[in-house]
This record gives C-alpha cells, structure tokens and sequence, in this order.
C-alpha cells in the first residue's frame, strides 16, 4: 500500500528540509537533511532512503528503538486553510545500512556519504 501520496507527496516533493527525530537514553534527539538530498536518491511509496555524513546519536538511538518521525514543511502547498504553508509528519522504522542496494545508490550521488538510513515509513500525517 502506498503510504507517501496526495499532499503529502507534494510537500516532500517541495521541501527544503526535513527533520529526524529518535529517542535515545537522554531523550529524544534531533537531526535534519536537506530536502534535495532525498529527492535526489529518490522517494518511494513506503520508504525514504537518506545520506549519512554524521549521524552518530540518530545511528545509537536507532540501535535502541528503530522508531523515527520525520517532520517536513513549505510553504509551496496550501494548507488546510486556503493559506500557503503545509506540512508532513512521516512516522517509521528505520536502519542505517553501511553496504547493499540503497547504500550504493546514496554512495553514487553522494561520496561523502558514510551510511544510508532507510525510514520504512509506516504512517503519514499532514500538518497545518
């Protein structure tokens, strides 16, 4: 079943950044990409695939509690309000994988990339 469609398609398709959010052992932690990093690996219907330069917290948390949610936002999309501005909450299961198929995609368009994190997203919630 496709979990990335309408609006929230739209929004990632537009989006500057997107936040990483896990849960860790002091809390939760936060980290963030550029939009255009993800786009340019590509977006399936069920999973985001993102470059690794850091990471290192997000990379223990996740060793933890798979769980992540990502927030992104633009105000390219009309909200639910007629107003510019909407945005997407992506929730799932994710890993960092070092070596296979999305690792070698994230390492062909970004050499500097030291891991791939794979968010199997589970559910997406609009925003605004």
């Amino acid at each position: 079943m496709t979990k990335i469609e309408g609006v929230c398609r739209e929004v990632i398709d537009k989006t500057e950044w997107i936040a990483i959010a896990t849960a860790g052992l002091e809390g939760p932690h936060i980290v963030a990409t550029w939009g255009d990093y993800v786009r340019a690996v590509g977006v399936e219907d069920d999973t985001l695939t993102i470059p690794v330069g850091g990471m290192h917290r997000t990379e223990a948390n996740l060793a933890r509690d798979n769980r992540v949610e990502l927030l992104c936002g633009t105000r390219q999309v009309l909200g639910s309000q007629g107003k510019p501005g909407r945005g997407c909450c992506i929730a799932g299961d994710a890993e960092l994988q070092t070596s296979g198929p999305h690792f070698d995609a994230v390492r062909a368009i970004f050499p500097w990339a030291r891991a791939a994190l794979v968010v199997q997203v589970k559910e997406t919630r609009l925003q605004l």
